[in-house]
């Protein structure tokens, strides 16, 4: 793989227009607007997530069948990252001092608790994938997309 910027998906420039001119890869593979089934080894937290933002990634054309990891993958980071903020707020409870960021090691030294780090990966990770989805402020600045109809590919009247 050649380093320095990731070359944008066809289908992107195309929604986005192709500000640079340079040649549309017409021969990019292109997938069919659909609406993947969750996987079923998402939590309660990733579940929720996944229906919320999958009927709306769908529904701008900007969903397909094989989106399905990557999209699970985002829904999962965002239940991990639930599930550890959750899990800090309970001990926060019980730490006023610390607010639960702090955690005493059987040595009694004070350490960041854990759940902090675990909580800012999985928040790191969910930002990834949202701004691979155009789920961010800063990603959606760069499309400019349309409501496709459902029964067809939005990408046919370009390269019919």
């Amino acid at each position: 793989m050649k380093p320095g910027t990731k070359p944008k998906p066809t289908q992107l420039k195309l929604v986005e227009g192709n500000r640079g001119k340079r040649p549309l890869n017409r021969k990019e593979p292109r997938t069919v607007t659909a609406l993947p089934t969750a996987p079923a080894h998402l939590t309660a937290d990733a579940l929720e997530e996944w229906n919320r933002v999958a009927h709306w990634l769908h529904r701008i054309g900007l969903l397909s069948e094989v989106d399905r990891a990557a999209l699970a993958a985002y829904a999962q980071a965002y239940g991990r990252w639930v599930q550890a903020e959750r899990a800090i707020a309970k001990m926060a409870e019980k730490d006023q001092l610390t607010g639960g960021l702090m955690i005493k090691t059987t040595n009694g030294n004070a350490i960041q608790n854990p759940l902090v780090g675990t909580a800012n990966k999985a928040a790191a990770d969910m930002m990834r994938y949202a701004a691979e989805f155009g789920m961010t402020p800063s990603a959606r600045t760069r499309i400019a997309a349309e409501t496709p109809a459902q029964s067809e590919d939005p990408a046919d009247r370009f390269f019919g």
